[in-house]
């Protein structure tokens, strides 16, 4: 199939990129803690990051693509390029307007995003401090993401998906070497976002030349086909923008929670956040020039079998992954961020975030795997008003549930505004015969159910060997996950959810 090999590129190279941000958080956790600084560094961080995914991921990516591969396939490469420049020749102009307009109208721009912090002027000042500076890179990772697609749509996924490791990268050195140099621990962490960000555009940069694919800066131009781009952009940008609300809903609202809500929920997403970015990352990433380049060709049961065996990956890899997380939540949290001005509350509060969040994983997952299934098509007007109702859900429950539960009803709700979006993209694509369920997927989903069972009592049975007061506990876990992943391993041989000659296959791809 060929899912298997590109999402083995861009789902090791995700690893990699995880594993150097679980450092960095390490680093920020020890260094930082969860306190004001940390909470107003993250608010900074998210500002761009909500922007990032609406117009870069969300809207651009969501249209670009799928236009492209019909222009690639209808005409040639050179009018392909030709568009993807001057589409980044728009996206670039677009966006320095936008930076512009919201570095002067910072303050107001942070006391929508965080009105509790209002309340503490210095808290505030140093928000509006920190947001002008990680704010462009809303700019840099718009571009990358752009590029990124580009060499997407010709099957080369490995450089895209290996640059947000040189994020990663920037915050680790600014951290060991550059903690003295700034005014604040803030400041550093800020600064870092922002190279972090000039170093991925010039590594797609590198990408693009090493392929020898000729992208240049014409002047901003309104033609046909930028002008078929925007209208697919506007509801995707208000479909993925709607997404992002939900999380700036949650922001605003645990700023008016006790100081640290803000860090907790932020740790707690970061762990959330591996499987999510490993699986629903990596497939929707593959899944969405493959499933634009079967549908520009008519080709709709070769598309239905790729969303199928998508979905079949998905369930394989979340259902163990969610169960995993909700009984090892304290464990897991203690290992990784219990350190240093971390502390032993700072550890109980984050852990429960993340159970509530990890009821959700499959759902995040299968988000990123429907939606590329109306991309494909052209269709950005759905997904948007399916998201538009998913933030109503979201913020009636963040109203209800924070009111018992505090920052981990935000979590809740979060959970289950997600589980409402997946729900009802399934629905919309079954309904309109866009996608229909095979007999082997069916079967997965049933014996992937009794297996996940069977193992989330095991791992709760054995999860107290992992001892947390132990300065080994980090090197427990992985020995203990590990163990687990063979666990599962053996039950899906067990249960025929998969057998050796799929293991050879995946090889010989």
């Amino acid at each position: 199939m060929k899912l298997i090999k590109p999402f083995i590129t861009v789902s090791s190279f995700t690893f990699v990129s995880k594993i150097l941000g679980f450092i960095r958080d390490i680093l920020i956790a020890t260094i930082v803690g969860a306190g004001l600084i940390a909470d107003v560094f993250f608010v900074a961080f998210k500002l761009p990051n909500f922007f990032r995914r609406m117009f870069a991921e969300g809207a651009f990516t969501a249209a670009f693509i799928p236009i492209f591969s019909s222009i690639l396939k209808q005409e040639n490469k050179r009018k392909a390029l030709q568009f993807a420049s001057e589409a980044f020749s728009i996206l670039f102009f677009i966006l320095l307007i936008i930076i512009l307009i919201f570095e002067f109208f910072m303050p107001l721009v942070v006391y929508i995003l965080a009105p509790g912090f209002a309340k503490d002027p210095s808290k505030f000042e140093l928000l509006i401090e920190l947001s002008r500076i990680t704010f462009p890179y809303l700019l840099f990772i718009s571009l990358v993401s752009l590029l990124s697609g580009i060499l997407n749509s010709f099957n080369k996924f490995a450089i895209g998906a290996a640059s947000p490791i040189l994020l990663n990268l920037s915050f680790i050195l600014f951290m060991l070497n550059f903690e003295e140099v700034f005014s604040t621990k803030g400041h550093m962490l800020s600064w870092a976002v922002f190279f972090g960000g000039i170093l991925q555009l010039l590594f797609l940069f590198y990408g693009i030349v090493k392929n020898k694919f000729s992208i240049f800066f014409p002047k901003p131009k309104y033609t046909n086909k930028i002008r078929r781009l925007l209208k697919l952009i506007i509801p995707g940008a208000i479909g993925a923008g709607v997404v992002q609300i939900n999380l700036l809903i949650d922001i605003i609202l645990a700023s008016f929670l006790p100081s640290g809500s803000i860090s907790y929920l932020y740790y707690a997403e970061r762990i959330n956040h591996l499987p999510v970015a490993l699986i629903g990352f990596a497939i929707g990433t593959v899944l969405l020039p493959t499933l634009s380049q079967q549908i520009s060709k008519n080709e709709s049961k070769k598309a239905n079998y790729t969303q199928n065996r998508a979905l079949e990956f998905s369930i394989l890899l979340t259902l163990p992954a969610a169960i995993a997380i909700f009984i090892l939540a304290n464990p897991i949290i203690s290992s990784f961020f219990e350190r240093g001005e971390f502390l032993s509350q700072d550890r109980i509060l984050a852990a429960n975030a993340l159970q509530a969040f990890a009821i959700g994983i499959p759902a995040y997952v299968f988000v990123k795997i429907l939606t590329p299934a109306f991309f494909a098509r052209q269709n950005t007007v759905t997904p948007m008003k399916i998201a538009s109702f998913c933030v109503l859900i979201n913020f009636l429950l963040n109203i209800i549930l924070m009111q018992y539960y505090q920052h981990v009803g935000i979590a809740i709700a979060t959970a289950i505004a997600s589980w409402t979006n997946a729900f009802l993209l399934f629905i919309v694509l079954y309904k309109t015969k866009k996608i229909e369920i095979d007999q082997r997927l069916k079967k997965i989903m049933g014996k992937v159910s009794i297996i996940s069972i069977i193992f989330g009592y095991v791992i709760f049975y054995f999860k107290d060997l992992i001892n947390i007061s132990s300065d080994y506990k980090l090197f427990y876990l992985i020995i203990f996950v590990l163990i687990g992943m063979f666990l599962f391993g053996i039950l899906c041989l067990l249960f025929r959810v998969i057998d050796l000659s799929d293991i050879k296959l995946i090889k010989a791809k």
